[in-house]
């Protein structure tokens, strides 16, 4: 309401700021001029002194030989000469005075009368139009507090298709049948088969959740409403199951139809927090969702597309068969999606005639969608900045590692001894890497500081993996302790540089006891329960179903993984000291190590993997 009354006094300041301005425009201000009496008149007349007379009406303005001007009033109903001849001014003298006559201005006239009566009128309405404007505007939200902010698909400035969307072929199929549906449901009705009531699109952040239910949006062809399911619940009981009531009338009465609700986990969570009980603003909206979707007919042609990236804190009566009928997974891309990928972004983008999009595609692994659309983003930010007009290859690799660890911090000072430190460390990486059986190779080597990393070694598969063996992961762990055994070896002792290797190392060796079954002594069991903890939500919390001798049975066992780790490291290390000290002075000399490089530098040496 405060907010109302200052706007209001600024119009009313604004407004009368602005009629005096037409005040001073319509009417000049007589302190500037001399006003005369007809005496005083006569007098100057009779001396010499007036230049001309002006008459408009009963007033007189008065142009003065000396430049001056003065304005007086004659007898009402009397010519100016009559009167002037009454107060003594002979025939001669007024024959040679210049007189002009003017009509009065009808305007001004009427104006001086009306607006002294019409201002403080104009004033009070304006003021009181903006109150009631104010309080109309209050009623309207009012009315309109329980309506839903659904949008439709027309908003969107481009439409996209399922060609626009690389990969997820099976979740496309999925989708395809439903718009197939959409756009023939009699080939399905005829059948017997009933129309999916749901769809639900679970995936990893930047998957392309919603890039897919664009794709549904482009190719359905019919209405396509969405909404983020946020905006569903308010402060106010019963609001949300309000506007959710409105949102699927409003889809059932566009049908055949697609409601897409974004985020669906802000208001799908599990039920039975413990806070507010069943009168909860969440809780309510859930139910009513859930009222709506149970209640569709087997003819009503609307269905429901929901997407998240949190399914394990969703309420199973969601889940159940009858309302997300379908529940499609997505998938981070493998290799040949993100090639594919890459090139729907690379469109719009002038590339050199010599990039290989699959070189790319190799040192991404992990990536999503929306992880290659930035990384191609900064490969052009990258080319735009050296002035070029043409993204290159080394673009695309540089980008690939300022999305993984940060920009590069070659302003960041570091003495010799520290680099010298460094270069041996990632060398000890390296080193270990190729001597173990198996182990991913190597792409790039570098000890110039990226995010918080002071140097680092990438290692990428060379094939995508979904299983890994006993084996690999202690390859892994020994790769991880190279660095801290080369420091070791090199300089008799260590530095803070190999902490996150020896908590990743650490982590893994436990898991490999704790939940993998992989350690001979502790045998196939795991060790170590999950539970889920209903609390705002669903939480993950690990508990303990083992004893404390059983505990101190697995520290030795997982001190036992990384010990045996680190000795292989050791090992190899010093039985190729020659390989590591050149490794390492070429990283002093040059920083970066590229993937033929190393392995030219290395050709000269006969390296035999071994197994651990």
């Amino acid at each position: 309401m405060s907010k109302i009354i200052y706007k209001n006094i600024f119009w009313a300041i604004v407004t009368m700021i602005s009629l005096t301005l037409i005040f001073s425009v319509l009417f000049e201000a007589t302190g500037k001029t001399e006003t005369l009496s007809i005496n005083q008149l006569v007098t100057k007349i009779n001396s010499g002194e007036v230049a001309k007379i002006t008459v408009e009406g009963n007033n007189l303005k008065i142009d003065l030989k000396d430049g001056k001007k003065a304005i007086a009033k004659k007898e009402t109903e009397t010519g100016l000469s009559q009167t002037l001849n009454n107060y003594g001014v002979s025939s001669s003298v007024l024959d040679q005075l210049n007189l002009e006559v003017k009509e009065p201005s009808g305007f001004k006239f009427w104006m001086g009368i009306i607006l002294p009566v019409i201002l403080p009128l104009i004033v009070i309405g304006v003021i009181f139009w903006f109150l009631f404007r104010q309080a109309k505007g209050g009623v309207n939200q009012a009315f309109s507090f329980g309506k839903s902010n659904l949008k439709l698909f027309n908003a969107f400035k481009e439409k996209i298709s399922f060609k626009d969307v690389a990969g997820l072929k099976e979740a496309k199929q999925e989708l395809v049948e439903i718009v197939d549906f959409l756009k023939n449901p009699k080939k399905y009705l005829d059948i017997g088969a009933k129309i999916p009531r749901g769809v639900l699109l679970m995936g990893a952040p930047g998957t392309g959740k919603t890039l897919l239910a664009r794709a549904v949006a482009g190719e359905s062809g019919v209405p396509f409403f969405y909404i983020s399911a946020s905006e569903f619940v308010e402060m106010f009981v019963g609001v949300g199951a309000s506007r959710t009531r409105d949102a699927f009338q409003t889809a059932k009465k566009a049908a055949p139809s697609i409601l897409f609700i974004d985020e669906i986990d802000a208001i799908g969570r599990e039920r039975g927090t413990g806070l507010g009980g069943g009168h909860d603003e969440r809780e309510q909206t859930l139910n009513q969702i859930l009222v709506e979707m149970d209640g569709f007919e087997r003819e009503a042609r609307t269905i429901i597309i929901a997407a998240t990236n949190r399914p394990d804190v969703l309420d199973r009566a969601l889940l159940r068969p009858g309302r997300f009928d379908r529940q499609v997974v997505l998938d981070l891309p493998d290799i040949n999606d993100r090639e594919a990928i890459l090139k729907i972004h690379t469109v719009g983008k002038p590339l050199d005639k010599n990039i290989n999009l699959r070189k790319v595609a190799v040192r991404t692994p992990g990536f999503s969608g929306a992880d290659l659309a930035n990384l191609m983003n900064e490969a052009a930010i990258l080319a735009a900045r050296d002035n070029r007009k043409e993204v290159l290859q080394n673009d695309m690799f540089q980008a690939v590692e300022k999305v993984l660890l940060g920009p590069e911090r070659k302003g960041r000072a570091i003495s010799l001894k520290e680099k010298e430190i460094t270069a041996y460390h990632e060398a000890g990486h390296a080193l270990v890497t190729v001597c173990i059986k198996g182990a991913d190779p190597i792409h790039k080597i570098s000890i110039i500081s990226r995010g918080r990393a002071g140097g680092y070694t990438m290692k990428l598969p060379i094939e995508e993996m979904h299983l890994r063996t006993r084996s690999q992961f202690i390859g892994e762990i020994a790769t991880l302790m190279g660095g801290y055994a080369a420091e070791q070896e090199i300089f008799g002792e260590m530095s803070t540089g190999a902490s996150s290797d020896l908590r990743e190392a650490s982590k893994i060796a436990r898991a490999i006891v704790t939940q993998y079954g992989m350690s001979e002594k502790m045998g196939p069991m795991t060790f170590g329960e999950t539970q889920e903890l209903i609390f705002l939500g669903k939480e993950m919390s690990s508990g303990k179903n083992y004893s404390e001798q059983v505990a101190s049975e697995i520290d030795k066992e997982v001190k036992n993984f990384i010990d045996r780790s680190y000795k292989a490291a050791q090992k190899i290390l010093k039985s190729h000291k020659k390989i590591l000290d050149k490794i390492a002075k070429t990283l002093m000399e040059k920083e970066t190590l590229e993937q033929e490089e190393f392995y030219k530098l290395l050709k000269e040496f006969n390296l035999k993997p071994i197994e651990i």
